[in-house]
């Protein structure tokens, strides 16, 4: 059986993302971040998720990104946006993906794994940059191009199997996996107890995914 590193967050398209990777035979070695995120309930989740869907071991990683800040999710003198806005929101956390990619690269090379699987998605999502297909493919290049192992024949694959799925389609995808979204936290706001606020992006994209996909919500809100 082939390793593979998962990024997690405790997310649903993280959690969809952990089941199909696991589907695929992989074994998996997930990696959340504790990036300096305004809540930690998605950490908390992310330890759920990995337990339940039996990932071979999950690791921590703590890299606070709210010294730099610039985003509403690291720099608690911005807030998250409640309405829909023009562009890219301010919950957009600078070169988060790039660098979340360069962790797990580096641990994919250390385990001796070539796959990454990563729940980014370019259809039901705010418009972040590093969401994107071509930034996908420009990563996985990189990767085979800047590691020891890509230079002797062991090349890099980076596994997006989200990006062109609409939140319902994730939603209905992970079902048929046995994903527990209950277990799972996406809220941007959530509280110290994982009850989501219902009105940031994150959350209207998750209450519509529900809802097209025609599955009753589980997700707690406050």
């Amino acid at each position: 059986m082939r390793k593979a590193v998962v990024l997690l967050s405790g997310g649903l398209d993280s959690a969809t993302t952990l089941a199909i990777a696991k589907q695929g035979g992989y074994i998996c070695h997930a990696l959340s971040l504790a990036y300096g995120q305004r809540h930690s309930a998605e950490l908390a989740a992310a330890m759920r998720v990995a337990e339940v869907l039996g990932a071979a071991e999950h690791k921590t990683l703590a890299l606070d990104l709210s010294v730099i800040g610039g985003s509403a999710l690291t720099d608690a003198r911005i807030a998250v946006p409640k309405q829909p806005s023009a562009g890219i929101p301010s919950t957009y956390v600078p070169a988060r993906n790039m660098v979340f990619l360069a962790l797990a690269l580096g641990w994919a090379e250390v385990l001796g794994a070539q796959d990454i699987f990563i729940g980014v998605n370019a259809v039901d999502y705010s418009g972040y940059p590093d969401c994107r297909p071509e930034f996908i493919r420009a990563f996985e290049r990189l990767a085979n191009i800047a590691t020891k192992a890509g230079l002797e024949g062991r090349p890099f694959r980076i596994h997006a199997p989200l990006q062109q799925l609409s939140k319902a389609e994730i939603i209905r995808r992970g079902l048929s996996l046995g994903v527990d979204y209950s277990l799972t936290v996406s809220c941007y706001s959530a509280d110290s107890r994982g009850r989501a606020c219902g009105v940031c992006d994150s959350c209207r994209f998750r209450k519509l995914g529900f809802l097209e996909a025609g599955i009753p919500d589980p997700t707690p809100y406050y």
